[in-house]
């Protein structure tokens, strides 16, 4: 497994019980990632092209905002990425090529 990181240098916060900056960040973005899920199913569910349409517009929005909390934390060094070797990504691959063979 690759142990290397992608992030910025970390900015400062408070540790202390009150909610920080990168708490309420790290907060705001599970809210918009919990409520582009929630769009994409009722967008799908939406009986009426109006309704799909406008549902549609509220989910772009939506994802928009969560992307702006996105590097807001990125940007800060709150969020870390754990990049992936070829290794892995081919391992992940035949795994689900093998899901989908059972599959059919």
């Amino acid at each position: 497994m690759n142990q290397q990181t992608v992030k910025n240098p970390e900015t400062p916060f408070a540790e202390t019980p009150q909610l920080n900056d990168r708490d309420i960040l790290n907060d705001a973005l599970s809210t918009e990632k919990y409520l582009c899920s929630s769009y994409e199913t009722a967008m799908h569910e939406a009986s009426h092209d109006a309704l799909y349409q406008l549902i549609f517009a509220q989910l772009r929005d939506t994802s928009k905002q969560q992307r702006s909390f996105y590097d807001l934390l990125f940007t800060h060094g709150w969020y870390v990425l754990t990049p992936t070797t070829s290794q892995e990504i081919q391992q992940a691959v035949q795994q689900y090529q093998g899901y989908k063979q059972q599959l059919q």
